[in-house]
């Protein structure tokens, strides 16, 4: 199988959305809604100098993708990056895309001088918290905490 990463392109969101489905279907916090997701990735693909999703392509078909986001740390001194969404199809896991996906958003983020990479995984999601150690992520003594605020469609 030969597999390629590249960013995302508008073509690709029906295909991601899909991919989210996927992995909202495993999280305890999330539910799938196509509609959020497909909006949400087209909002991400309108800002290239702050959000990245890269795709990795299997014969140019998408079967993993991994986003991440910026913002400015305080406690850093310079950007840092949100790890918002990494998933590979489970028909194509244990091929090593998903560490190839890892690895290139770190390499990405180094180069663009990010200072820190954050994400949030469920507690009991044990596979995925060894994939992350293995690439230096350690747990945080903080806890995360949310707020969900109504939607509100004349802002979207």
């Amino acid at each position: 199988m030969n597999v390629n990463i590249t960013l995302a392109e508008p073509a690709d969101i029906p295909a991601l959305a899909g991919l989210l489905a996927m992995l909202f279907e495993q999280e305890y916090d999330f539910n799938p809604d196509r509609t959020r997701q497909e909006r949400a990735i087209a909002l991400l693909l309108q800002e290239p100098e702050h959000a990245w999703i890269w795709v990795a392509r299997a014969d140019s078909v998408p079967v993993g993708m991994i986003s991440l986001q910026s913002v400015i740390s305080t406690a850093e001194g310079g950007k840092s990056l949100w790890l918002e969404d990494w998933i590979v199809h489970p028909a194509c896991r244990g091929r090593g895309i998903g560490g190839r996906l890892l690895r290139y958003a770190i390499e990405q983020a180094r180069a663009r001088g990010f200072r820190r990479i954050s994400l949030l995984t469920d507690r009991d999601n044990l596979s995925a918290q060894g994939r992350y150690a293995e690439q230096g992520f350690k747990p945080s003594a903080m806890l995360p905490m949310r707020l969900l605020l109504p939607e509100d469609p004349t802002k979207m």
